[in-house]
């Protein structure tokens, strides 16, 4: 799937629509033009149909973090502590393990897509409580997706989408371990 067809959430519309609102307010479009935009824009369902709106206007910022890409040979991939969670992250790993934790990320979008290519590895997605994953799409020739979160979106709550596919292993997705002894 190329990443004009991938499903926009309705972050996605909201910022089409503020940049279309932008071009008018500079006097880049005129009122029909914002109207008829606009309704396109928030009944969009794919990346291409909302580029299909903005790309005669200039960018108001550029997307540097918008698709991060990860990649390993014979490594594992791992993210944890503060970084930065970018709106789609693609993770692909021949032969290690993936592990992803959110606990302490910082996620400046609701909703996070991320695409997991494994071969031999499996992965695991630590999410902060009260997340919410959905693994629908993810799937895993001889592992299984395991996600002992909940996957029903929620207002206000990330969300994380997890799409793609393991050869010979599995996902993991759950909320960090409870420690016994701390104070």
């Amino acid at each position: 799937m190329s990443e004009l067809q991938m499903r926009v959430s309705d972050e996605d519309r909201e910022r089409t629509a503020q940049q279309l609102q932008q071009a008018f307010a500079e006097g880049r479009l005129t009122q029909p033009e914002l109207e008829d935009r606009l309704g396109a824009a928030l009944s969009a369902k794919t990346y291409g149909d909302l580029l299909g709106l903005i790309t005669d206007l200039p960018s108001t910022q550029p997307q540097v973090d918008d698709v991060v890409e990860l990649a390993s040979k014979n490594g594992n991939v791992k993210r944890s502590g503060d970084w930065a969670v970018p709106r789609r992250l693609r993770v692909a790993s021949k032969y290690g393990s993936v592990e992803l934790d959110f606990t302490e990320a910082v996620v400046p979008h609701q909703v996070v897509d991320i695409e997991l290519d494994l071969t031999y590895g499996s992965a695991k997605i630590i999410l902060p409580e009260g997340a919410v994953a959905n693994v629908d799409a993810f799937q895993s020739d001889w592992g299984h997706p395991t996600s002992k979160v909940p996957s029903r979106p929620r207002p206000g709550v990330l969300c994380v989408v997890i799409t793609g596919r393991a050869k010979y292993g599995g996902l993991t997705v759950r909320y960090p371990r409870r420690r016994w002894f701390t104070h």
